[in-house]
């Protein structure tokens, strides 16, 4: 072992090997990007469900019905509720995320200022969904 190494070992003492959650204080990039995380998975599911209504819808009734009693009961519809802000959310932070791909927006008051206009932005699109499908 060199000097360096063994410095490195010696000093290390009972601390952590590297940061985790306990030792941050969330900030909106973060939290941004884990329910980024979150509401990809939740679009992948919702994506799921709904490809299961249309090739239910292709092959008969009865497997129609089957599908279409779920996601018209109550928790079907929490769950397409879910699944309308999940894609709202993750559609207005890719945008964002497209632009800091650009060059745009990486100074620290236009990042928080660009997150917190995609949440905005993904709530009036979510509930402008809500209610055109209520007019409906």
């Amino acid at each position: 072992m060199s000097n360096t190494e063994h410095g490195a070992a010696i000093n290390r003492g009972n601390r952590p090997l590297s940061p985790h959650l306990q030792v941050y204080k969330p900030q909106i990039t973060s939290v941004m990007s884990v329910f980024h995380r979150i509401t990809g998975v939740g679009n992948s599911i919702g994506a799921i469900l709904i490809a299961w209504w249309f090739i239910a819808a292709a092959s008969g009734p009865g497997q129609f019905d089957f599908i279409n009693g779920f996601l018209t009961s109550w928790f079907g519809h929490l769950l397409l509720l879910g699944f309308t802000f999940s894609v709202c959310y993750h559609l207005c932070n890719g945008i964002r995320h497209l632009l800091w791909d650009a060059g745009y927006n990486f100074g620290l008051d236009a990042v928080r200022t660009s997150g917190l206009v995609a949440l905005a932005a993904a709530g009036l699109m979510g509930v402008g969904l809500l209610i055109v499908g209520w007019m409906n």
